[in-house]
Formats: C-alpha cells, structure tokens, sequence
C-alpha cells in the first residue's frame, strides 16, 4: 500500500505562484509513475501533470502547459507541482496520485494511489 499525502494549498491572487507537494509512504517512491490531477466545483476530476518514474517523461495538459512544471524527488519521496502565472479558472481540489505500472498516464483511471487533495483558491 501507498500513501500519498498533499500538501501547499491555499489561497492566491491571480498571476502568483503556488508550489504543492506531496509525499509518498508506504512503497518504494521510485517505482511509481506519480501525477497530479484536479477537480474544480461542478466539474470532472482532470489530469494536471505526469512524470515517470525517473523523471525523463512529463506529460501535461494544454491548459497548464508553460505554467506548471511536474517534478519528483526519489530521495525524498516526493513529487512536486510548481504552478505560476495562476488564474481563477486553476481554482480546484489538486490530488497526486499514483501508478504501479511503468507507463507514464494521463488518464485517472490508471491510478492506484490517490491523496486526499489539497484546495487551491485563486482569487481574481
């Protein structure tokens, strides 16, 4: 069993910068593939950011792409979210998760491991 934990989130004015982390616990960190994804009020959870295992591939979604960077630890079990230029619209509960398998997804349902989430306000 894996567990994930978030943690950074907050509340933060439009084109600020927020940093989430999540740390792992439970199974060897560096042989997850690890992700983000969020889920905004009314809205389907959505994939935020991947990295693989070790780091040579990260995928992200275009409405984050060239803000966002996803990035891990293996010594520190530890995946991280950089997320600047932020706007209202990244408002959401962020989630990491985690993927036994060694491909690299986009899609939640590939997941294993979920965290509780971690709640990011970005106020206009």
């Amino acid at each position: 069993q894996v567990q994930l934990e978030e943690s950074g989130g907050g509340l933060v004015q439009a084109g600020g910068s927020r940093r989430l982390s999540c740390a792992a616990s439970g199974r060897t960190f560096s042989s997850l593939v690890m992700g983000w994804f969020r889920q905004a009020p009314g809205k389907e959870r959505e994939f935020v950011a991947a990295v693989s295992r070790g780091s040579w591939v990260t995928y992200y979604a275009d409405s984050v792409k060239g803000r966002f960077t996803i990035s891990r630890d293996n010594a520190k079990s530890t995946v991280y979210l950089q997320m600047n230029s932020l706007k209202p619209e990244d408002t959401a509960v962020y989630y990491c998760a985690g993927r036994q398998e060694r491909v690299t997804s986009i899609h939640g349902d590939e997941y294993d491991y979920w965290g509780q989430g971690t709640q990011v306000t970005v106020s206009s």
